[in-house]
């Protein structure tokens, strides 16, 4: 795409077939009197684009998904069962545990911080490759945390359950004076001059990043620089995305946890995907600073581990409020794992859960003696929000459309980001508007939801429910519920359903979603915990890298 010519004066003809587009139709009279006044707003956004806004500004109007009269917990606490498991004596066993067992051999001296980057090193080194999932490995930053982290336990000093624990990070977090590319070929040299606030905060509880994962360029699917990032339970097919490089080499083990991002799905999507566990906190609940924005009103940070309660562990370090976040939201976390609770009145749309192991979950639910509710949906237009991201993401990355660098990207199709941020010039400003108008409406239909329930359970991409909880700002829990025999899935579009190629079928995971309230993820979790052990199926291991 090139810029306008130095003449911005539209014909008639040209505001006929810009009518045709936005699906308008006005006179010759009517048209003969916006000429001049076209031509002025042309030069305005001439004057715009020149100015250059860099990726990092934020915009000035802020989404807060909380409605008025909301009142943001303020309690910060987590609390596990205490438990004792034995170090195993095999470097795969070790490496396949969850973060708590970790952080109990760490703490206790069963094994130190160094011993245990060096397993997930060496299997960064050698799993890596065939799941395309490494940006980059970083074993001098890891070897030099690791032994500090030593070095404090030595001390007397532990930072908390996080100490000593590696971890991967997705390649849209920047760290400093090593590249952070976005997964897309226009900043494959692109170097951090700090580090982002996460990685701060990780830094502080004594993790040790180990990896930077690979993600779908710009935050879309799971083709990237380096190839598409692979499902370990079937190297046939993408691991989804965008957090691709985070889902699949947390469920292969090559890191204790991860993180993602999510604008719509790329948390929950690949650990769907690839059998992990991820949580998609509530909108404002973790700093952005230092991530790459692609929209500005939806884009969230959370963990994907390989258990429930692994996911409360990272969630603890990685809350709170930031000053330099225009959307951070200063809201407590707290979670009691073994405090006795009340059964829960879980909500679903049963035209969404028709599927086999859906239906188990619900029966899960019932055996655990929760409620099911059965919610209805007003009837409105939600697919149209999306185009607030297509437009938000368009104005991220305006420069590769009007300077044709869009044409470095490897995913050239129909729903592709450079097409997609092409026909979003095409979008009407007042539709723009009144797509914002549907999501407060949006707003106030899921509030509705909640006083009826306490949390809500679905399939796995199925229905509108992942879109219109992105837009509202809920958080999401998406966990491994069983596995299914499926033939290879191919990559998709925003919206698009997936494709299964013809061909052998392979067993790969199948989950379920819980949604709840704004900052109530702990209900979740605790949810999820239960449901987790009832499922009994999130120790299985990807066969190839177990």
């Amino acid at each position: 795409m090139n810029d306008l010519p130095a003449d911005p004066s539209p014909s008639l003809l040209d505001i006929s077939a810009a009518e045709r587009v936005l699906g308008v139709d006005y006179t010759e009279a009517e048209r003969l009197q916006m000429i001049e006044a076209v031509a002025l707003q042309i030069g305005r956004a001439q004057a715009l684009r020149a100015a250059g806004i860099a990726n990092s500004v934020h915009t000035a109007s802020r989404f807060d998904p909380r409605l008025p009269g909301f009142t943001t917990p303020q309690a910060n606490f987590v609390r596990l069962p205490e438990a004792e498991p034995k170090l195993p004596s095999s470097d795969t066993d070790i490496a396949f545990a969850p973060v708590t067992a970790l952080s109990h051999w760490v703490r206790t001296g069963q094994i130190s911080s160094l011993r245990l980057t060096e397993i997930y090193l060496d299997r960064v080194h050698r799993l890596g490759p065939a799941l395309e999932c490494i940006a980059l490995a970083t074993p001098e930053r890891a070897l030099h945390q690791a032994r500090a982290a030593d070095a404090r336990l030595a001390a007397g000093i532990w930072l908390g359950p996080l100490h000593g624990i590696p971890y991967g990070l997705k390649d849209l977090l920047d760290t400093k004076g090593l590249p952070t590319t976005w997964g897309a070929e226009p900043y494959i040299d692109r170097v951090a001059d700090a580090d982002a606030a996460i990685v701060r905060r990780l830094e502080a509880v004594g993790a040790v990043l180990v990896a930077k994962t690979s993600l779908g360029a710009l935050a879309y699917g799971d083709i990237w620089h380096g190839g598409r990032t692979r499902n370990p339970w079937n190297l046939e097919e993408g691991s989804s995305g965008s957090s691709a490089g985070s889902g699949s080499g947390t469920a292969a083990a090559l890191f204790g946890f991860s993180i993602g991002t999510e604008t719509l799905g790329s948390i929950v999507s690949p650990a769907t995907r690839c059998g992990a566990t991820g949580l998609r906190p509530t909108f404002g609940r973790v700093s952005r600073i230092g991530a790459m924005a692609l929209c500005w009103s939806l884009d969230k940070i959370g963990p994907i581990c390989r258990s429930v309660a692994d996911t409360a562990l990272v969630l603890e370090a990685i809350n709170g409020f930031d000053q330099e976040d225009p959307s951070s939201i200063g809201a407590g976390f707290a979670w009691d794992a073994g405090a006795a609770r009340a059964p829960l009145r879980v909500g679903y749309f049963p035209a969404e859960m028709e599927g086999e192991l859906d239906l188990a979950a619900l029966a899960a639910l019932r055996r655990l003696g929760h409620e099911l509710v059965v919610l209805e949906r007003a009837p409105l237009p939600y697919e149209s929000m999306l185009d607030i991201l297509t437009a938000e993401a368009a104005a991220a990355f305006e420069e590769l459309t009007l300077s044709n660098r869009d044409d470095l990207l490897t995913w050239q199709e129909n729903f592709s980001w450079p097409s997609t941020f092409r026909r979003a010039r095409f979008l009407s400003a007042v539709d723009h508007v009144q797509r914002d108008r549907l999501r407060r409406l949006v707003m106030v239909e899921v509030d509705r939801w909640f006083t009826q329930v306490d949390a809500i359970i679905g399939a796995p991409l199925v229905g509108p429910m992942g879109l219109i909880t992105n837009f509202t700002g809920h958080p999401c829990l998406a966990l491994r519920s069983g596995f299914q025999q499926l033939g290879t899935r191919q990559p998709r579009g925003l919206g698009v359903p997936v494709g299964i190629a013809d061909g052998p079928l392979h067993r790969v995971p199948h989950s379920a979603w819980l949604w709840g309230r704004l900052f109530d993820e702990g209900t979740l979790l605790s949810l999820g915990m239960a449901l987790e052990a009832e499922f009994g199926v999130a120790a299985e291991r990807p066969e190839g890298f177990a």
